[in-house]
């Protein structure tokens, strides 16, 4: 295919295109500075609950005698708005979980491409919802379009790197899959830019804010149309050769497939001789056993490495150190997020997937220790927040160096065209309902555990690590087929190891006797 550039600029347009909606429908609604004040007091008017402020409560009657009111009643009110916002926030992975399910049968039924289009419907309806909040009753139209919502990401999360993992070249497949993860913290930092109270974060503008990413889903729509459809597809699932020729000319230019061909007809052949493979048989099988293990490990190790606490504590710990707007400096921690998410994708194809993720837990792993010890150590030390200020900042450029974009790609990379959609399916509900257990507990822990909470993510993150270095894989420079003949090698030497120990404990037994 002539140079690497000439490569990656055949390449790349597909995936760069699917970024505008994943990127903003991804977030959470805390992701902007000022949805929990100003949507939650907008609920208060709607719902006819006037937020309670203890401090302006008259406790004297007309004649100036003491009196106590009933504060039971009054928290009514708050926890009613509490549980609504609530909900507003934890519905988005409720909708992802389930719809994750089902990306395998909806990538196989439609193509990736038309797959892809169609569930960008999901993604409009979801948003106009939320963009008309004001004109409804808008408690409900936001947990309705989040919902919505969530369902569409739970699907474009899995049929996203799916595609562009089985569009790129073996020599980019890392670099472009990076993008979707670039795509996704680009969406972050410009909803953190845009929820500004002085551009779209205000009384006024909120639902535009909110409704914003319909626009992107349109956008993403019109430019699919121009994407191709998945050469291994058209070539293993549905038999056209000739129209797989034609994809892959589209997406490399003027480059000889016989390789790439020759390498799906091998897996064509072993997807061939195999049954169709279901989430159950993916479990139930001796021989996807490891690379499944391997697939939900990552993404384990994606959301319970304490990214999500992290962003959680970041504005406290600013203004602990004394910076006069907070908010701009969790913006700063945005920017350093996408800056190490842009360098990552040079990174991953230099030095393989599984050293970057291993040296990212371990980058990790230092800054949680670090974040412990300025915490516990701020009240007696002022100079400890900034400690913990440049902890945030190294913890979240480890994560995007490898922990974060890794587990979106790598799943399509353990697996061949046959199993691939199903486990791509699972991976994704495995995050996503990690993504919902820590939305819905972290709070628990965060005041059970005080300071110490980096304690628990520090000991998870060992663990990660041991994990990374015996079990996951180095798939740089690897076609699919020469990664499922790997997994296929570590058996069976796994099995006449287990065979030759059962022989020699049975010899043993035999002398005894």
């Amino acid at each position: 295919c002539g140079p690497r550039a000439k490569m990656f600029a055949h390449c790349c347009p597909s995936p760069l295109l699917l970024g505008p909606t994943t990127a903003v429908n991804i977030l959470n609604l805390h992701d902007f500075p000022f949805s929990l004040q100003v949507i939650e007091a907008h609920y208060g008017r709607v719902l006819g609950i006037a937020p309670i402020d203890r401090s302006a409560i008259d406790f004297t009657d007309t004649n100036g005698s003491m009196i106590f009111p009933d504060l039971e009643e009054l928290d009514v009110g708050k926890s009613t708005l509490t549980l609504y916002w609530s909900l507003s926030v934890s519905i988005f992975a409720i909708g992802g979980m389930i719809s994750s399910f089902t990306v395998g049968w909806v990538g196989d039924k439609l193509g990736r491409v038309k797959a892809m289009l169609a569930v960008n419907v999901l993604s409009i309806i979801g948003n106009l919802l939320m963009g008309l909040a004001k004109f409804g009753p808008s408690h409900i139209l936001i947990i309705a379009g989040r919902a919505i919502t969530g369902l569409y990401c739970g699907l474009s999360s899995g049929l996203v790197p799916m595609y562009v993992g089985e569009i790129s070249p073996t020599a980019l497949r890392g670099a472009l899959g990076t993008l979707h993860q670039l795509a996704i913290v680009t969406g972050i930092l410009l909803s953190q830019v845009l929820g500004l109270d002085f551009l779209l974060g205000n009384d006024d503008m909120w639902p535009l804010l909110l409704g914003l990413s319909g626009a992107a889903a349109l956008l993403q729509f019109f430019l699919l149309l121009l994407c191709p459809e998945s050469p291994r597809y058209l070539y293993i699932k549905l038999g056209k050769v000739e129209e797989a020729k034609k994809s892959l000319k589209r997406l490399r230019g003027d480059c000889d497939p016989t390789k790439e061909i020759t390498e799906m007809e091998k897996e064509k052949q072993e997807a061939a001789s195999e049954k169709k493979v279901s989430i159950r048989k993916l479990f139930s099988s001796s021989s996807y056993r490891q690379p499944v293990i391997v697939a939900l490990m990552v993404q384990i190790s994606q959301q319970f490495s304490g990214i999500n606490a992290i962003f959680y504590y970041s504005t406290n710990i600013f203004v602990r150190a004394g910076v006069d707007q907070p908010v701009y400096a969790t913006i700063g921690v945005g920017v350093v997020n996408t800056i190490f998410t842009i360098i990552s994708v040079f990174l991953v194809e230099r030095t393989g997937r599984r050293s970057l993720f291993i040296a990212g837990l371990i980058g990790m792993l230092a800054s949680a220790v670090a974040m412990t010890v300025g915490l516990v150590l701020l009240g007696t030390f002022a100079w400890m927040s900034y400690v913990s200020m440049v902890a945030i900042f190294l913890f979240v450029i480890f994560f995007e160096v490898g922990p974060g974009p890794i587990p979106w790609f790598i799943v399509a990379e353990l697996f061949s065209q046959g199993p691939r959609p199903a486990a791509i399916a699972i991976a994704g509900f495995c995050n996503w309902t990690c993504n919902f257990i820590i939305g819905m507990c972290f709070q628990y822990i965060a005041d059970l555990c005080g300071p110490y909470v980096f304690t628990i993510f520090a000991v998870l993150l060992l663990g990660f690590i041991l994990f990374a270095h015996f079990k996951v894989p180095e798939t740089k420079g690897k076609s699919f087929e020469e990664i499922s003949a790997a997994f296929r090698r570590k058996r069976r030497s796994a099995i006449k190891g287990h065979k030759a120990a059962t022989e020699l404990e049975d010899l043993r037994g035999s002398e005894e006797a």
